[in-house]
């Protein structure tokens, strides 16, 4: 069975941290390129960083560029979104997806294969 599972959600006060994890079982994620995507109540899910596969590129949208990287670990099949100086405005559900034989997309249909999602809540 081909599963995504992110941990690592929680409360966090604003300028605080959190990191996300985002592992793989059934599959190698090194293969895929992996797109963290989060949505809020009332709101689109929204692609706001990627790690693509092959060359370990990675791309993110403007509001997290800066405070946010993405990197994998290919031994524990996991891939991680570091989360710094976050703002009220980063609360949402984050997910993580994997999409193979693409490159830099942010459109969630490109993405095969989803996690259930984990619960970022930034307020003081």
């Amino acid at each position: 069975q081909l599963q995504l599972v992110e941990s690592g959600g929680g409360l966090v006060q604003p300028w605080g941290s959190l990191r996300l994890s985002c592992a793989g079982s059934g599959f190698s994620l090194d293969y895929y390129t992996i797109c963290w995507f989060r949505q809020s109540p009332g709101k689109e899910r929204d692609g706001i960083a990627l790690i693509n596969s092959g060359d370990g590129s990675s791309f993110f949208i403007d509001s997290v560029r800066g405070r946010f990287t993405i990197s994998r670990d290919n031994a524990k099949n996991t891939v991680y979104l570091q989360m710094n100086s976050l703002k009220s405005s980063d609360t949402a559900v984050y997910y993580c997806a994997a999409g193979f034989a693409i490159r830099g997309t942010l459109v969630p249909a490109k993405y095969e294969y989803w996690g259930q999602g984990t619960q970022v809540t930034v307020s003081s």
